[in-house]
């Protein structure tokens, strides 16, 4: 698969090179010599992949990495050095690359890597547009690494999550990248209908089969014949149910309610749910074969707040919707207010994320987000992790809770950046804030510190 590349290197002969070869395999490729060339060309260009040597005439490789990367997280970053060394190879996984190698390397080896990159792009390309699945964060990038592979795989899959991380966006960017792509995709949410019910939509029904069958009906396993099944809140389904899913996977053959005929069916099916389902098992409300047949390929979907850097991309992609939706001017977020979005623990995931943008957009008369215009919940700043000072206890006067929020905030900043020697980008990370955040508070609170 062809992608846009630029490749940034003082050498001219490896430019020359990498250029004859990534041409050859059908990419379009522009290069750069030194940092000041390889930025103006990002800010004019788009690539869905950077070759980068670290150690250039006028700057550092791993900044063009950081400062790209952080707007522009479809992009990957693939860096390159002569001067190895385990701490360089750390800081630039940490800063947004999505591979390290050392020269000499081997050509075969990036045409690899290349190839790995192009085929999570397409994946990322094939998600649907009306709702975002950005990985531009570390803890996601795993997962969009192994996407290509799962979905030219027919074996089935068992999505786990919190509510609202989007386990039924990433079954459908799985069916759209998979050779099922030109069938249905078939959703079934297990959870909402009563058994009777749902084994009915399941496997069909034959007129007569019970009060109300007045005619025959084709169950959805058989609508999604060719297609992908998308069975959401699996840990759901009763024992009964249960019993004829695991059949149906085996066999490959369904028995619509009230029928004495078996009908073939060729589907893959995506599980999905936010149960712990090992524990289900354990305790004797999931059958354990039917774990086994539905857990053939495993994906766990973190939640937003162990995933940060996905925060503020997803937040401007859903300004810039919201105001398409409604047919209003472009919006913009405030750096502070992105600092608080990001800062915040949201336990209702991306769903809550996309609900909060949606209603200030909405709300706010500004073509400005700023901090005023968010809601009381997310500046509030719902802390998790240990509490400090022990138990909390409510004065019988009451308390103002954002003063006492604030306070509490301060004090662990102070006790980080002391333990930090000032630091601030590892003082943000012990609290697990984002760098952006950090700052904001820091400046606000008046917290010196040497960055």
């Amino acid at each position: 698969m062809s992608g846009r590349i630029l490749v940034v290197d003082d050498e001219p002969n490896l430019r020359e090179l990498l250029r004859i070869v990534l041409e050859g395999d059908g990419h379009f490729v522009l290069l750069a010599a030194t940092f000041g060339e390889a930025m103006e060309v990002l800010t004019k260009e788009q690539f869905d992949l950077v070759i980068c040597d670290i150690f250039l005439p006028d700057g550092n490789g791993l900044d063009i990495v950081r400062t790209y990367h952080a707007t522009n997280p479809q992009t990957a970053f693939v860096v390159i050095t002569a001067h190895t060394t385990p701490a360089h190879a750390v800081t630039a996984l940490r800063e947004g690359a999505v591979e390290y190698l050392s020269k000499p390397f081997d050509v075969e080896e990036l045409q690899v890597v290349i190839a790995k990159q192009m085929r999570r792009t397409q994946v990322v390309l094939a998600l649907p547009a009306q709702t975002p699945f950005m990985g531009g964060s570390r803890v996601m990038r795993p997962i969009f690494e192994r996407l290509p592979q799962i979905a030219m795989s027919d074996a089935t899959v068992l999505v786990t999550g919190d509510s609202g991380t989007g386990k039924e966006l990433l079954a459908r960017a799985i069916h759209a990248a998979s050779p099922r792509a030109a069938r249905l995709f078939v959703p079934v949410n297990c959870g909402a209908l009563p058994e009777g019910l749902l084994e009915s939509e399941l496997f069909g029904h034959v007129r007569g089969s019970f009060t109300g069958a007045t005619r025959d009906k084709r169950g959805l396993i058989q609508e999604a014949h060719g297609g992908t099944l998308f069975l959401d809140e699996i840990g759901e389904l009763t024992p009964n149910t249960q019993v004829k899913l695991l059949r149906a996977l085996q066999e490959r053959r369904i028995r619509p309610v009230g029928d004495t005929r078996e009908v073939e069916v060729d589907i893959r099916v995506i599980a999905a749910t936010n149960q712990d389902i090992l524990r289900l098992v354990a305790e004797g409300r999931f059958r354990e074969d039917l774990f086994y047949r539905i857990n053939v390929l495993a994906v766990h979907l973190p939640p937003l707040r162990d995933r940060r850097d996905d925060i503020v991309p997803l937040a401007q992609h859903f300004v810039e919707r919201a105001c398409a939706r409604l047919g209003i001017p472009a919006k913009l977020l405030h750096r502070d207010a992105l600092a608080v979005l990001e800062n915040y623990s949201w336990p209702g995931n991306v769903r809550e994320l996309e609900n909060v943008v949606e209603r200030i957009v909405a709300m706010e008369p500004s073509s400005l987000l700023t901090v005023s215009a968010l809601p009381p919940s997310v500046l509030g700043g719902e802390m998790t992790g240990p509490r400090a000072g022990g138990e909390l206890t409510l004065p019988a006067s009451g308390l103002d809770i954002e003063a006492h929020l604030d306070a509490v905030r301060r004090e662990l900043m102070r006790q980080a950046l002391i333990r930090c020697g000032g630091v601030q980008k590892d003082a943000a990370r012990l609290l697990h804030m984002t760098y952006r955040a950090f700052r904001y508070h820091a400046e606000k609170y008046n917290l010196h510190t040497e960055d």
